[in-house]
């Protein structure tokens, strides 16, 4: 036993000298075997869930700081882990719970404090917000602005719309400005935000587009705030136009700390080509993940909280998946919990909403593909992994050829898998600065409907580290 131990911790010093470097994959791998040899240590789970964490693998995280926990319950990492955890899956009640406990053991401990108060301080917040949000009269943002009469000051030099519409000159303008990193006027950021939520409300939950033979679209998977990299996907695949449509498959904000550049950015081309420029909901389109992971933060430092929920009202109108040529499936997660979903059920979610925590809508903001048959307990702790036999069946009950998708970073930008039915495209290169993978996005031609794969890697940005916008508790959670 006691060699197993030591055979153990050598693995151990491994798999921590992998997660120093970043390699959290091997990390992972190291910590299990780990495990496999001493089942009964609560500081390799905590490693591990720590790890999971880095990844995003919310759900594993959770199991494995509560195993933690459950072989030592006087063990204040595994609280501090579970409670980060339970943070990132928008659980504020059961995180503070767990901080409650750190505090209550460690009473002279300021960081434990700092978190409990600023844990506790969400808790009620978004009691608050239930309560008003029972209350039948909610009022849009919009109600209560008067952009006609918005002055725009006259030491202002950047870009305005012309005649309140959003032109050509206006986005070439509006990219360079933001580049220099500038901020447009609020009065323009209100406009482009009014107009574009009258637009998104008109579109149905499932978008169905036909591509004639020789045209083609571009799918993008998530970009994240990652400005200076969007600017590069234009400079290699040329701006979006009537003749060169573009589909960004979701998650534009969060985690890069110039998301608010990117969104305004990706809303401006929605009102200058609606019909030819397209975007659906990510789940980062949602309050519970920009409360977490910096648009919100963002949002209220370059302008108001005010602005935050006007955001949040566009967000819900997001169409959920896009159908191209009867034939290709687009959505930013993947498919359902369930069998026997049709694409007359997505056209009928009322999706002007937070995302529910199951069903269908939850499903395509949520989930992932598996390799093995059948369906699977999620690693994120939200909807389920599917299978082959999953897609197969799904494509084959709604005549479809195969689906893309996005939600996941792939270390070559994207992945093909369920035998060429199921692919993944991701579109932030060195996401959050430390991934190290490649971007890509997809050429779709209507002559033959086959995915062309185009990578690119990360560019030079300014110096503004991502997460710079999040809440403090994921930031330092993620120590």
């Amino acid at each position: 036993m006691a060699e197993g131990g030591n055979d153990a911790e050598l693995l151990k010093e491994k798999a921590n000298k992998y997660f120093k470097e970043k390699d959290y994959e091997n990390a992972i791998k190291y910590y299990s075997e780990a495990l496999d040899l001493n089942p009964s240590n609560a500081i390799y789970y905590s490693n591990r869930s720590l790890a999971y964490l880095r990844t995003e693998c919310y759900g594993y995280a959770l199991a494995d700081a509560t195993k933690a926990l459950e072989i030592d319950k006087n063990y204040i990492k595994g609280y501090y882990r579970r409670a980060t955890s339970n943070m990132a899956l928008g659980k504020f009640k059961a995180a503070l719970k767990d901080y409650e406990t750190v505090v209550r053991v460690r009473p002279n401990d300021k960081d434990a404090r700092m978190k409990y108060q600023e844990c506790n301080k969400i808790v009620k917040q978004k009691a608050f917000e239930r309560a008003i949000a029972s209350d039948e009269t909610k009022k849009s943002v919009v109600d209560s602005l008067d952009i006609e009469n918005m002055t725009i000051e006259d030491d202002y030099v950047g870009p305005k719309l012309e005649d309140g519409k959003v032109t050509l000159k206006f986005m070439q303008e509006m990219m360079e400005w933001f580049k220099d990193q500038k901020k447009l006027h609020r009065k323009c950021a209100y406009q482009i935000l009014v107009q574009v939520k009258d637009v998104l409300s008109k579109l149905p939950s499932l978008v169905e587009i036909t591509l004639k033979e020789t045209e083609k679209i571009t799918i993008c998977g998530d970009t994240h705030g990652q400005y200076y990299d969007l600017l590069n996907i234009f400079k290699l695949n040329g701006l979006p136009s009537e003749t060169n449509p573009y589909l960004f498959n979701g998650d534009f904000v969060d985690r890069g700390s110039f998301s608010l550049e990117v969104i305004l950015t990706l809303f401006g081309f929605k009102l200058l080509y609606p019909d030819d420029f397209h975007l659906l909901r990510g789940n980062h389109e949602t309050d519970n993940m920009n409360q977490m992971y910096g648009f919100e933060g963002e949002v209220k430092a370059k302008y108001t909280a005010q602005m935050f929920q006007l955001f949040s009202e566009v967000f819900q109108w997001l169409p959920l998946a896009q159908c191209i040529n009867n034939k290709v499936l687009v959505m930013h997660g993947g498919l359902f919990s369930e069998d026997g979903v049709t694409l007359e059920d997505l056209r009928k979610i009322d999706r002007n909403r937070q995302p529910p925590d199951s069903g269908p809508m939850c499903d395509l903001l949520w989930s992932d593909p598996q390799p093995q048959n059948g369906r699977s307990i999620s690693k994120r702790g939200v909807s389920c992994q599917f299978g082959p036999d999953v897609t197969e069946r799904f494509l084959e009950q709604n005549k479809l050829d195969f689906i893309v998708r996005s939600h996941e970073v792939k270390a070559e930008g994207y992945e093909v898998t369920h035998s060429g039915k199921c692919v993944t495209v991701f579109s932030a290169p060195n996401y959050c600065d430390q991934m190290g993978n490649k971007g890509a996005y997809i050429h779709l031609r209507g002559s033959d409907l086959k995915p062309e794969f185009h990578q690119f890697t990360a560019v030079p940005h300014p110096n503004v580290k991502p997460m710079a916008y999040a809440n403090t508790l994921m930031q330092l959670g993620m120590m």
